[in-house]
């Protein structure tokens, strides 16, 4: 019986490529070696700080990607998805120690942040920041009238 190379080598990658996109551990494995799992933040979402926001989830989503921009205390996006409403981050572009947000709808317009990674340091700065940020952006601003010299004078808060 003779057989032909081509053949063989075509159904060996037909079969690896299956099992390849079939097999969760070796995908995350890869991702992994490349550096963009997001399997240990799934992990650790058992143990991550949590809080509700009275925002929609795409207005909270912005938000947050927001947040995470801002120049002073900028943190590196490094996986998004969409399916599981979660991005993935790094604490800094210097300090690769990974972060996980997950966005949750709730009922209403409330959507539910957790914040989780293998490092407590990190889960609670990233936390401290977005939880702020978003309270800070929901605090209904305060109009103060102030009387100096006989004068009305009206501070923003």
């Amino acid at each position: 019986m003779k057989v032909n190379l081509r053949f063989v080598l075509a159904v060996s990658g037909c079969l690896l490529s299956t099992v390849l996109s079939g097999c969760a551990t070796i995908k995350e494995a890869g991702k992994g070696f490349a550096g963009v799992s997001t399997q240990v933040l799934e992990e650790k979402r058992k143990d991550a700080l949590k809080k509700s926001f009275a925002l929609d989830h795409n207005g909270c989503y912005a938000k947050v990607k927001d947040i995470l921009g801002q120049k002073d205390k900028e943190s590196y996006i490094y996986a998004e998805d969409p399916g599981k409403k979660m991005i993935a981050i790094y604490l800094s572009r210097e300090d690769t120690t990974p972060v996980g947000i997950f966005f949750t709808e709730e009922t209403g317009a409330s959507t539910l942040i957790e914040i989780s990674s293998p490092s407590i340091y990190a889960k609670e700065e990233i936390a401290n920041r977005i939880f702020t940020g978003i309270d800070i952006f929901l605090k209904p601003k305060v109009i103060e009238e102030k009387k100096t010299d006989g004068k009305e004078e009206i501070i923003n808060q």
